[in-house]
C-alpha cells in the first residue's frame, strides 16, 4: 500500500503538466547534497588542495559519479514502494537483521550529527569567539527548533537557501583567488596518485557516500509523490527524480571542487599546510583579505547548520522506520529519533577534550556502518518482492554491487589508516 509524505497534508495530488513542471520536483536531492558538503568534507577538501594543488580534483568527479548511482537507486525504492529504506528493512527483513542494521544506522546518525554540530560550532567560534561547547549548544538548539516547528516544505526551502549561500560564498572566494584553470581542468579528468596522497584520497572519496543520506533520500523523495496508483505518474516521478538527483549532485560537485580550487590557489601556492578549519580561516586573511576569511566562516556556519538539520531528519526517519512508520515530525517516534541523534551527539561533544579528535572518531564510526547500509539498499532494490516491476536489472545490480564494493573497500582503508 502506497503512502504519501505526511507533510503534504495527506492528500493525493495529480501534477500539472507544463514546461516548468520539473521545478516542482527539485528539492529532495539538494537535502542530500548538504550531506557531502558538510564540515567533514571541508577539512578533507582543503587538505587535498593545500597539499596537492589541483592534482586530486579527479576524486571529486569520481565520488560524485558514484554517489549519483547510489542515491538514484535508493530514491527509486522510495518512489516505487512508498517506503523509506528504514521502513522497507523493518518490513522485508527478519526482525533480528533489521534491528541490528537499523540500530547501527542510528549510531551512525549520531556520529554524523556530532561532526555536523562541531562544524557549526567551529564556525561560530571563528566569527564570534564563542567557546566550542557553548557554540555547539546554540547550533543544537537552533536545529531542534527548526525541525520540531517546521514542515518538510519549509525545511526544504531553508536548505535550498543555505546551499545557495554556501555556493555564492565560494564564488566570491574564487573571484579573489588566481585560479590556474588549465591545471584545474586536467585535475578533474586525470587520475593521479601523488606520493603520500592515499589517505587524503580515501578521506574525500569515503566521506562523500554517507549512511544517513541514503536513508534520508528514500524518505524525502516521497514529498513529490502524487497519485501513486497511476503508473504513468510513477514513471514520470522516476524520470524527474533522476534530474533532481543529477542537478543536485552536480551542485555538490561544484562546491566541493571550489574548496579544492581555493586551497590550491592559496595554500598550495604558498606551500602552507592546513590541518584544521580554524587554521584555514586565519590563513585566508593575509592571502585574500579579511572579507574572504569572514565569508569562509559564514559559509561553514551555513554548512554546519544545514547538514545538522538533514542529519536530524535522517535519524527521525531511521527511528520511525524501525516501527514501520514514515517520518512525520508530529509523530513521537520521529521526534524521538531526531532528539536521540542530536542530543547524544551534543553530550559527546561536551565530553570530548579535543574537537578535531572527535571528528576523526565520528568518521571512523561511519566507515564501519556504511557497508551495511549500501548492501541493504542493493538487496532491497534487487528484490522483485519489494520492487515489483521496478526491480534492478542485471546490469544495474552489477554496477551497484561494484560501486558498493569500491566504497566499502575505501572506507575500510580509511578506517585502518586511523591506526
Amino acid at each position: 500500500m502506497f503512502k504519501l509524505f505526511k507533510n503534504v497534508d495527506n492528500k493525493s495530488y495529480k501534477p500539472q503538466h507544463g514546461g516548468l513542471e520539473i521545478f516542482k520536483y527539485i528539492g529532495p536531492g539538494l537535502l542530500v547534497t548538504v550531506g557531502f558538503i558538510d564540515p567533514g568534507n571541508w577539512a578533507s577538501n582543503l587538505a587535498a588542495g593545500a597539499d596537492y594543488g589541483y592534482t586530486l580534483l579527479w576524486m571529486v568527479t569520481l565520488s560524485t559519479i558514484m554517489l549519483i548511482f547510489l542515491q538514484h537507486n535508493v530514491a527509486h525504492l522510495g518512489i516505487a514502494t512508498g517506503l523509506c529504506l528504514s521502513e522497507a528493512a523493518a518490513i522485508h527483513l527478519k526482525p533480528s537483521y533489521s534491528k541490528f542494521i537499523l540500530s547501527s544506522a542510528m549510531l551512525a546518525s549520531i556520529s554524523t550529527s556530532l561532526a555536523e554540530i562541531l562544524g557549526g560550532a567551529i564556525a561560530l567560534n571563528m566569527l564570534f569567539a564563542i567557546p566550542i561547547r557553548a557554540a555547539a549548544v546554540l547550533v543544537t538548539v537552533f536545529v531542534l527548533i527548526m525541525l520540531y516547528t517546521n514542515s518538510y516544505r519549509i525545511i526544504e526551502k531553508w536548505i535550498i537557501a543555505f546551499v545557495s549561500v554556501i555556493g555564492l560564498s565560494f564564488l566570491y572566494e574564487l573571484s579573489l583567488a588566481n585560479i590556474d584553470w588549465n591545471s584545474a581542468v586536467a585535475g578533474w579528468v586525470t587520475p593521479k596518485f601523488p606520493e603520500g596522497s592515499m589517505i587524503v584520497i580515501m578521506s574525500v572519496l569515503g566521506a562523500v557516500v554517507m549512511p544517513h543520506n541514503l536513508f534520508l533520500h528514500s524518505e524525502v523523495i516521497q514529498s513529490r509523490q502524487w497519485n501513486l496508483k497511476d503508473e504513468s505518474t510513477i514513471k514520470k516521478q522516476l524520470r524527474y527524480e533522476f534530474l533532481d538527483t543529477l542537478v543536485s549532485m552536480l551542485i555538490g560537485w561544484a562546491i566541493n571542487s571550489a574548496m579544492i580550487l581555493l586551497a590550491a590557489a592559496t595554500f598550495f601556492k604558498t606551500q602552507t599546510p592546513v590541518s584544521e578549519l580554524q587554521q584555514a580561516n586565519e590563513l585566508l586573511t593575509p592571502l585574500l583579505g579579511k572579507n574572504a576569511a569572514i565569508v569562509f566562516a559564514v559559509a561553514l556556519l551555513f554548512s554546519g547548520l544545514a547538514s545538522t538539520i538533514t542529519s536530524g531528519m535522517a535519524a527521525g526517519s531511521i527511528f520511525a522506520g524501525m516501527y514501520k512508520e514514515p517520518y512525520d515530525i508530529k509523530d513521537n517516534h520521529s521526534r524521538i529519533g531526531v532528539g536521540i541523534s542530536l542530543l547524544i551527539a551534543l553530550l559527546a561533544i561536551m565530553l570530548i577534550s579535543n574537537p578535531f579528535q572527535g571528528l576523526i572518531i565520528s568518521q571512523m564510526l561511519l566507515s564501519i556502518q556504511l557497508p551495511f547500509t549500501i548492501f541493504l539498499q542493493i538487496h532491497l532494490t534487487s528484490s522483485p518482492k519489494v520492487m515489483g516491476k521496478y526491480v534492478n536489472s542485471s546490469a544495474s545490480k552489477l554496477v551497484l554491487y561494484g560501486l558498493g564494493a569500491i566504497v566499502t573497500l575505501l572506507n575500510i582503508a580509511l578506517f585502518v589508516s586511523f591506526f
